[in-house]
């Protein structure tokens, strides 16, 4: 494992990509894989392949690739996503409800178990997914009660620092923030923003530019 050597976050973000392509391959029949082929897969080159997966120890066997079964296990571990983790989603709006209604988290081992919104007429009602919508005045003593691991902001840009700092009292010291304004946390505390227009920005640089790499 990685001892003291830090790892670069672009290295665990090319790890979950290798895990979703090792799934596809088991999926496709296939029980080896070079690492040419799980590069080339994965848009990157196969000395990147090997130097990501260098800094967790020796995997695969030269000249023959990969186990994709055993290569997946050990990513999985890497990742800590060969367990559950508990979700809470605050803002049942679109993206919140499609969020709760997607299999891809519970397949990957990610468990929604609370929803929260201050909308008068969504609380006390379910999910689609069973789920009863809690009022979010509830929400610091309801993670802890349900020992929720992850906090999931879809609220509008004006509710996403209040709901942080709840999860934040409720002890959720990871947070995944798709409203489109940067929250601020302790140290303690982990976040990802996940901001759309962003993504789309360099969709429209990379069509107006001709950059296709």
């Amino acid at each position: 494992m990685t001892g003291t050597k830090r790892v670069p976050g672009a290295t665990i973000t090319r790890l979950s990509i290798y895990h979703r392509q090792l799934e596809l391959l088991e999926f496709d029949g296939y029980r080896q894989v070079s690492s040419d082929k799980l590069a080339w897969l994965c848009q990157v080159s196969s000395a990147q392949v090997r130097k990501d997966l260098g800094y967790f120890g020796g995997f695969g066997v030269r000249g023959v690739g990969y186990d994709v079964l055993e290569l997946q296990a050990h990513i999985r571990e890497i990742l800590s996503i060969n367990k559950v983790w508990n979700l809470a989603v605050v803002g049942i709006g679109n993206l919140g409800s499609a969020l709760l209604r997607s299999r891809g988290f519970a397949l990957k081992g990610f468990n929604c178990v609370a929803a929260f919104d201050k909308d008068p007429a969504k609380i006390g009602k379910f999910t689609a997914a069973g789920i009863r919508i809690k009022n979010i005045t509830e929400l610091a003593r309801s993670v802890k009660e349900m020992h929720v691991d992850m906090g999931v902001i879809t609220t509008p840009p004006s509710e996403a620092q209040r709901i942080a700092d709840m999860f934040i009292r409720g002890k959720v010291n990871a947070l995944l923030n798709f409203s489109p304004i940067r929250i601020y946390v302790p140290d303690c505390c982990l976040v990802e923003n996940i901001d759309f227009t962003i993504k789309l920005d360099i969709l429209t640089y990379r069509l107006t530019h001709g950059d296709m790499n």
